[in-house]
């Protein structure tokens, strides 16, 4: 069941406008669908444009086509935020909510793929840096309160092992977030606020919805993410860090005060994979978490 106007953020309610990045899929699908179903005018954007074509036509069903504007955009080239900035302020005037959702998960090791190290950060750093860049400017002046959801990971912040470029990407979404959130918080009767959504393991194309396989208990589905990240929003929230079925959120705060402990208690890098620390850890969690129950 969709929220009412009256559940979210007071600038999340029907009539105004949601310009959604990575919405050909995954997040970026599901928050076009659940903000429609608030009444906000809707436009999409992503690179895939089949499956941003079925986006706006789920969409348009919820709406109505008038309400509606498919945009296919390559976020990593400026000229395409910019038009897509065009588009939505010729045909509405205002943004009320901005999602930075857009995002690639290509592999690339310390010393290897070095080709899809720049497309990661061309896609999941610049491609923020590009939209922030194109519509806050226009947003500032805007009378009404609006919001700039940017999409990191958690990766971005315990830093496992598997995968250093798209992490180093995502700990980027964090620090540009932040700071984007400080300079708003200093701008003169700036009506504008940014929220970090943080993602648990949710059932996309990234982690393997588009397989045919059933999706794991474990899992959320995009649905019940984009749910919770409105419901944190409404809370004013910036640190929007999504529990799932198999992590619960007290498990990531320990975890994220683990690797903080890392710099503070001069431990190696990635202390909680090491040999000689990984006891340490699992002792920890299970006294930290035996403390709150």
């Amino acid at each position: 069941m969709a929220p009412t106007d009256s559940q979210v953020h007071p600038v999340i309610h029907e009539g105004r406008v949601a310009v959604i990045t990575g919405a050909a899929s995954g997040i970026g699908r599901a928050a076009a669908l659940e903000l429609a179903k608030i009444g906000l005018k809707i436009a999409v954007a992503d690179v895939n444009e089949d499956g941003l074509l079925q986006t706006g036509a789920e969409v348009a069903k919820i709406v109505g086509e008038a309400n509606v504007l498919v945009v296919p955009t390559n976020v990593s080239k400026l000229d395409d935020v910019v038009r897509l900035r065009d588009k939505v302020y010729e045909a509405w005037g205002e943004v009320g909510v901005l999602m930075n959702n857009a995002g690639i998960g290509l592999n690339g090791t310390s010393w290897d793929g070095l080709d899809n190290w720049h497309k990661i950060f061309d896609v999941n750093v610049f491609g923020i840096v590009n939209v922030q860049q194109t519509f806050v400017p226009s947003m500032l002046h805007q009378e009404n309160p609006a919001v700039i959801l940017n999409t990191g990971s958690k990766q971005g912040i315990t830093n496992p092992p598997g995968n250093a470029a798209y992490n180093a990407s995502k700990a980027a979404v964090k620090s540009l977030t932040e700071g984007l959130a400080h300079e708003l918080r200093g701008t003169p009767e700036s009506n504008l606020t940014a929220h970090l959504l943080i993602p648990g393991w949710v059932w996309t194309g990234m982690t393997g919805a588009n397989s045919g396989a059933e999706k794991p208990q474990g899992a959320w589905t995009p649905q019940e993410t984009v749910l919770y990240a409105l419901d944190q929003v409404r809370q004013g929230k910036f640190y929007i860090l999504c529990p799932d079925n198999e992590t619960r959120r007290e498990v990531d705060q320990l975890r994220i005060m683990w690797t903080a402990g890392d710099v503070a208690e001069g431990r190696p890098a990635l202390s909680r994979w090491h040999r000689d620390y990984k006891p340490l850890f699992e002792e920890y969690l299970k006294d930290g978490l035996s403390q709150l129950d």
